[in-house]
C-alpha cells in the first residue's frame, strides 16, 4: 500500500512547538488521523489516541468532559472531536493552567462547526488547519509544496516539483479522485468505496447536522449538486428537481459546505463594479466523487462527456485551493461574472493585487479569452498578471501580462 507524504506535515510539526492545541479539520477519510500518526512516528512521540466514534468514549466526553480529560493523559489525540463540543471549555482550562505545547491534537470532519467552537472557546490558544484530499503534487510530485502563484520564477520552479500529464492522464487523475484510501491501493474497487463513503457520510455527519433527514433524498441532492459543478448555484432549480423547498435546498447546501464536500467560490465585486452577479459557483473537493455520482464509468468516457469542461475547471480550482491549504495560507479566491456575460473563472488576490485566471481544456486556447480580464481594470484593487490554465505541455505566454499555464503545473 502506497503512503503519501502530506504537504501540511512540516507546518504541523512547526506549530506543535508553539501551540498547546492543534485542530485539524477536513472531510471524512482525507487522512487527518493518519497524518497525525505519521508525525508521531517521525518525531518518536508516544501519545494516547482516543476516537469519539467509540460510543462509550463519546458518552463520557459529552457527559463528564472533566473526567474524560482526567482519564486520558496528555499528550493526547482526540479523533472526531465534533461529537463532544463540551470538551472545548475544559481543554481551554487545561491550556490556561499551563498545558505544554503539543498537549492536544484534535481532528474533526465538520469544519465550520469546529472552527466556530474553537474560536469561541479556544481563541488564541489553538492552531486551526484544514487538510484537503490529496493534491496532485502530493500524489505525483516531489519536493516542497509552494502555493500556486502567477509569479514567473515560482511557476518555472514547478516544472521540477510536478509531473507532466497529457489530457488523458489528467482525466485519469480526475476520475480516480483524491481520496487516500483509493490512491494508496488500500481499496481497489472505486465504486464500492464511494458508495460506502456516501453512506457513512450521510449516516454520521448529515444525520448529526439534520435531524430526521430523508437519507435517500439527501443522496439524490448530492448527485444533483455534482451535476452542477462549475455553474452558478441555482438553489431553486435544485429544489424543483427534487421536490423540496428552496429553504431546504439552501440548508442542505450549507451542510455540504460545512462538511467539506463542496466549496462555494464567491463572486468578486466592489463599488466600482455595478453589474456583477452575486451568486456563488459550486465545486466539489473530490472530482472522483463527482465522477462516481454522475455515473462516468471510465476516464475516457468522462473526457468525452457533457461534464468534461466543468470537471476540469473543478479540478484546477480545487488544486489551486489545495496548494494554499497545504501551506496553511488563506488568500482571497473569487470568480467574476456580470450581467453583460463577461466572466473570469477564478481570481486570486495576493498582496493586494488581483490575478485573473481562465481554465480551458484546449492545448491552444484563443487569446480572446483574456479580454474579460480587462473588466478588473475598473476595480479599485490593482490587476496583476493573469493566466490561462490549459493543456499546453509547457509554460508559455500570450504577452508579458498573461501566461499560458499547463494544468499539471498547479
Amino acid at each position: 500500500m502506497k503512503v503519501f507524504a502530506r504537504d501540511l506535515k512540516s507546518k504541523i510539526i512547526e506549530l506543535n512547538n508553539e501551540y498547546s492545541c492543534i485542530l485539524l479539520t477536513g472531510a471524512r477519510q482525507v487522512g487527518k488521523s493518519t497524518l497525525f500518526k505519521s508525525i508521531m512516528e517521525e518525531l518518536g512521540i508516544s501519545r494516547e489516541v482516543v476516537t469519539l466514534d467509540d460510543f462509550e468514549e463519546r458518552s463520557l466526553a459529552k457527559n463528564d468532559p472533566a473526567m474524560f480529560l482526567q482519564i486520558h493523559d496528555t499528550p493526547l489525540m482526540i479523533d472526531e472531536v465534533q461529537y463532544a463540543p463540551e470538551l472545548f471549555s475544559y481543554i481551554k482550562i487545561a491550556i490556561d493552567n499551563g498545558a505544554a505545547p503539543g498537549s492536544f491534537w484534535l481532528t474533526g470532519s465538520q469544519t465550520f462547526r469546529l472552527m466556530e467552537l474553537a474560536q469561541e472557546s479556544l481563541a488564541g490558544r489553538v492552531a486551526i488547519l484544514r487538510l484537503p484530499p490529496l493534491s496532485q503534487h502530493e500524489v505525483y510530485g516531489t519536493g516542497a509544496n509552494l502555493p500556486f502563484s502567477l509569479d514567473l520564477n515560482s511557476l518555472k520552479s514547478r516544472k521540477k516539483t510536478h509531473t507532466p500529464a497529457t489530457l488523458n492522464e489528467i482525466y485519469e487523475r480526475i476520475w480516480k479522485g483524491s481520496m487516500p484510501a483509493i490512491l494508496s491501493g488500500k481499496f481497489s474497487d472505486r465504486d464500492v468505496y464511494y458508495s460506502s463513503y456516501l453512506q457513512t457520510y450521510i449516516e454520521r455527519d448529515v444525520s448529526e447536522l439534520i435531524k430526521g433527514v430523508d437519507k435517500l433524498l439527501f443522496q439524490d441532492f448530492i448527485r444533483a449538486a455534482a451535476c452542477r459543478i462549475g455553474e452558478v448555484l441555482n438553489i431553486h432549480a435544485m429544489a424543483d428537481d427534487l421536490g423540496i423547498s428552496d429553504d431546504t435546498a439552501k440548508r442542505w447546501i450549507q451542510v455540504l459546505e460545512k462538511s467539506d464536500v463542496i466549496t462555494l467560490l464567491r463572486p468578486y465585486s466592489n463599488n466600482a463594479l455595478h453589474r456583477t452577479i452575486k451568486t456563488p459557483k459550486l465545486y466539489f473537493f473530490d472530482t472522483g466523487l463527482v465522477a462516481f455520482l454522475t455515473k462516468y464509468s471510465s476516464p475516457e468516457i468522462l473526457a468525452n462527456g457533457a461534464l468534461s469542461g466543468h470537471i476540469i475547471e473543478n479540478y484546477a480550482v480545487m488544486e489551486i485551493i489545495k496548494s494554499y491549504s497545504n501551506a496553511a495560507k488563506e488568500p482571497l479566491f473569487w470568480y467574476y461574472r456580470d450581467k453583460d456575460n463577461k466572466e473570469v473563472d477564478m481570481i486570486i488576490e495576493i498582496d493586494g493585487v488581483l490575478h485573473p485566471l481562465e481554465i480551458k481544456r484546449s492545448v491552444n486556447p484563443g487569446t480572446e479569452l483574456i479580454r474579460a480580464f480587462n473588466v478588473l481594470e475598473r476595480s479599485t484593487v490593482p490587476k496583476g498578471v493573469g493566466g490561462i490554465i490549459c493543456m499546453r505541455p509547457d509554460l508559455s505566454a500570450i504577452n508579458s501580462d498573461n501566461l499560458l499555464i499547463p494544468i499539471w503545473y498547479i
